[in-house]
C-alpha cells in the first residue's frame, strides 16, 4: 500500500461512514517489525480516527495510540511516529515502553517541579513557581534542561549576591538546585508519567557552594514580649487590622507564621478551642489546643466572607502572605516603636518563655509541630497528647497574663 494522503484519508472516513465497517490505513509498503496505521472505527454518530503504532514482535502484534486524527495531522502522526517509535521497533524492544524522546526544555523541568510540588501538599510551591519562571527567563525556557552549565547559573545568581541580597542568591541557587535533582530523578521514576525525559547527566547547580546557615538566637525578653503584644493591641500608625492580631496569634501559641496567616473558619474548633491543619509544613497534621487569651482573641475576629480570619490587604479572597506580615513587623522595627523580632525569633520567643513557664520542652515541641525523629515517636506512638498539651496551655497562658498584668501595673504607677 502507498503512503497515505489527507485526500486517501478523507475517503476513507466517508466509506466506513456508508459501510459501518472498521478499516485500517497503513502508511507505506508492507507489514515489516512494525509500521503506522490510521484505524478507523464506525460509531453511532461518528467515525474515529486514531493514529496507532504497530509493532509485530514474537509472533504477536502489539499497537499502541499516538493521537486522534484530524488534532494530529499526517504529518504530526509520522514525525511521533518516527521519534519515538521507529527505533524502538528496529531494535526488537516493545512499543509499550516507547515515550517522547524529547529532551526537556527549561520550562518543562521547572514546570514539572512546581507540579511535584503541588501533588506532594508543598506549602512552598506558589514561590517556588515565582522564583523559577524568573529564572527560566533569563536562562530561556525553550532551551534544553541538559544544556544549562553552571557557569550561566554563576552569572545569574552573581549580581544578586554582589547587591547584598544574599539570602536570595542562596533561594536562587536551591530552587535551581531541587529542580534539577527532581529531572534527574524523575526520568528513572515508573510511579509518575513525566511528559517529558531530561536526560541531565549532572547538576549543575551541584558544585556551586551554598550561603552559610546562620543559626538564630535571637528571642524576647517578657519586657520585648510585652512591648510588642501591647503595641499590636493598640497601633500608633494605621495598619490593616488583622495584621497586628495575626502576630499576636503567633506570639500567643508558637505556630509557624504561614499557618497562623492562613486561619480558616474550617480549621478553627470553638468549642474545643482547638486549631486543628489538617497539612502542615512538615506534612503532618496538627492540632494544638490554644491558650484561653488566643481563644479570646480569635473569637473577637469576623471571618471575611471567603473564610479567612487573616485576609490580604489587597485581595480578601486569599489570606495574607507570611512575608507581607514580616514586611509589617520590619517597618515598625525600623521605626523603633517595637523590639527587633523576626518571624522564626516569635516563634523562638515562645518556645523559650514557654518553657520558663514550666511547660517541658516535649510539650513545647508537640505544640509548635515539631519533627520528632526518635523510633517511638516515629513508627510506635499514637496518642495524640491532647491532654498534655491543653495543661502546658493553661501554664503558658497563666504565665503570658501575669506578665502583661505586670506591664499594666507599672504604667499605672
Amino acid at each position: 500500500m502507498p503512503s497515505l494522503t489527507d485526500t486517501v484519508i478523507r475517503q476513507a472516513l466517508k466509506r466506513v461512514a456508508s459501510n459501518q465497517k472498521q478499516e485500517n490505513l497503513a502508511d507505506g509498503e508492507g507489514r515489516g517489525t512494525g509500521r503506522l496505521l490510521l484505524v478507523l472505527k464506525p460509531m453511532p454518530k461518528r467515525v474515529t480516527a486514531d493514529w496507532m503504532a504497530q509493532q509485530w514482535r514474537d509472533g504477536k502484534r502489539t499497537k499502541k495510540k499516538l493521537g486522534a486524527y484530524p488534532s494530529m495531522s499526517l504529518a504530526q502522526a509520522r514525525e511521533i511516529f518516527k521519534r519515538d517509535f521507529a527505533d524502538v521497533i528496529q531494535k526488537g524492544r516493545s512499543i509499550k515502553i516507547a515515550t517522547d524522546t524529547r529532551p526537556g526544555t527549561v520550562a518543562d523541568l521547572f514546570e514539572g517541579y512546581v507540579a511535584a510540588l503541588k501533588a506532594a501538599s508543598k506549602p512552598s510551591w506558589k514561590e517556588t513557581e515565582k522564583g523559577l519562571n524568573k529564572i527560566a527567563d533569563t536562562l530561556g525556557r525553550s532551551r534544553q534542561a541538559r544544556e544549562i552549565e553552571s557557569e550561566e547559573i554563576i552569572e545569574l545568581i552573581r549580581p544578586i549576591y554582589e547587591r547584598g541580597a544574599r539570602a536570595m542568591a542562596d533561594h536562587v541557587r536551591s530552587y535551581i538546585h531541587a529542580a534539577y535533582s527532581w529531572g534527574m530523578k524523575s526520568d528513572n521514576d515508573y510511579r509518575s508519567h513525566s511528559p517529558r525525559r531530561f536526560r541531565i547527566p549532572f547538576n549543575p547547580a551541584t558544585g556551586i557552594p551554598t550561603e552559610p546557615k546562620v543559626q538564630g538566637t535571637r528571642w524576647l525578653s517578657e519586657e520585648e514580649f510585652v512591648q510588642l503584644y501591647t503595641w499590636l493591641e493598640c497601633p500608633d500608625v494605621p495598619v490593616h487590622p488583622s495584621y497586628p492580631r495575626a502576630v499576636q496569634l503567633i506570639m500567643l501559641t508558637g505556630q509557624r507564621v504561614e499557618e497562623i496567616a492562613r486561619l480558616h473558619v474550617d480549621q478553627w474548633d470553638a468549642k474545643e478551642r482547638i486549631i486543628d491543619w489538617s497539612t502542615t509544613k512538615n506534612l503532618q497534621p496538627h492540632a494544638v489546643p490554644v491558650p484561653a487569651l488566643a481563644a479570646e482573641l480569635i473569637e473577637s475576629i469576623t471571618p471575611n466572607i471567603y473564610g479567612w480570619y487573616f485576609p490580604s490587604a489587597k485581595d480578601p479572597s486569599i489570606p495574607v502572605s507570611h512575608a507581607t506580615l514580616y514586611s509589617f513587623v520590619w517597618r515598625q522595627r525600623d521605626r523603633g516603636v517595637i523590639p527587633y523580632a523576626t518571624n522564626r525569633d516569635l516563634r523562638r520567643t515562645f518556645k523559650t518563655l514557654a518553657g520558663k513557664a514550666g511547660v517541658t520542652k516535649e510539650i513545647r515541641d508537640r505544640l509548635q509541630n515539631h519533627a520528632l525523629h526518635d523510633v517511638s515517636s516515629k513508627n510506635y506512638d499514637r496518642w495524640n497528647y491532647m491532654p498534655e498539651k491543653r495543661a502546658g496551655m493553661k501554664k503558658w497562658d497563666k504565665f503570658v497574663r501575669e506578665i502583661l498584668a505586670k506591664k499594666s501595673l507599672k504604667s499605672a504607677a
